[in-house]
């Protein structure tokens, strides 16, 4: 393919076709027996999901997001200190990060 036809390709992915929401609710998963569910109706606002902030560590980066109630939430993009507790010292500190050693959930976010 040309790479205008590229181009093209990656404009309809990108903007043109539907994207998935991200969405709290039970109705989209299978019975206990196995069976499908049938959809009762559409997705609601309280159902809704929200992607990862995935906080990476850099300059203090936070965005606030608007939650039901007009409350706000803040998503840390990046942060380099942190508020740490040691229980067995009964010590709280606010430290600066260095670097992340180790995350038992995901090698991944060991960058």
């Amino acid at each position: 393919p040309t790479s205008a036809e590229f181009t093209f390709a990656i404009y309809l992915i990108c903007f043109c076709l539907p994207k998935m929401g991200i969405s709290r609710d039970h109705y989209h998963k299978r019975r206990k027996t196995g069976g499908k569910r049938v959809a009762l109706r559409k997705k609601r606002k309280f159902e809704l999901g929200r992607p990862a902030a995935n906080t990476r560590l850099g300059a203090k980066r936070i965005h606030l997001v608007r939650t039901r109630g007009g409350n706000t939430k803040h998503r840390a993009l990046r942060l380099d200190h942190g508020n740490f507790a040691w229980a067995s010292e009964r010590i709280t500190r606010k430290t600066r990060i260095i670097d992340v050693v180790y995350n038992s959930s995901n090698n991944e976010l060991v960058q």
